[in-house]
């Protein structure tokens, strides 16, 4: 199975929401909160998709690219969890990397707060990525769902319901 930025993010936010989504069960397609992030991400910047591209490469999908200055571009509704961003956007140069994308650096944009933060890839990064795909992977195999974490960190998550439905937490 290919690991995908979504299993990357999801793994530094939540294991339950990552084994979930990586065996099937996928609750972003009825959540108000995740197509909010998509009409953010195709009305922030319009005439970016004359400019860049959409990159897809084992198993990941950048959706704007330069590959004139080797630049990924991820856009993000809130920085709420921008520690998973920022590794989302390590993996991406990550993978870049593994297929002879030597040098690429990211941009991790934040239209609403007026933020972009610049992203590059340490040699102790890639060694902590290499540990993760290990962990993913582990996780991703389980017999077991993971047990839910506190439900105060997961108020806007699109799989509140199927965690929470019928409790008080």
């Amino acid at each position: 199975m290919n690991i995908t930025g979504t299993h990357f993010n999801y793994y530094l936010i939540c294991h339950r929401k990552l084994w979930l989504f990586a065996n099937g069960i996928n609750m972003e397609s009825t959540s108000d909160l995740v197509y909010e992030g998509k009409l953010l991400h195709e009305t922030s910047y319009p005439r970016r998709s004359e400019k860049y591209r959409e990159l897809a490469l084992d198993g990941i999908k950048i959706d704007y690219f330069d590959p004139k200055n080797k630049v990924v571009h991820e856009i993000k509704k809130s920085d709420k969890h921008e520690e998973a961003h920022e590794w989302q956007v390590k993996y991406y140069l990550y993978v870049l990397e593994q297929n002879g994308v030597e040098g690429a650096t990211g941009l991790l944009e934040y239209p609403r707060l007026h933020k972009t933060d610049e992203v590059f890839l340490t040699i102790p990064d890639r060694e902590a990525i290499t540990e993760m795909l290990e962990k993913i992977a582990q996780l991703i195999a389980r017999e077991q769902c993971p047990e839910r974490i506190p439900i105060k960190r997961c108020k806007h998550c699109s799989y509140f319901d199927f965690c929470w439905s019928g409790e008080e937490g």
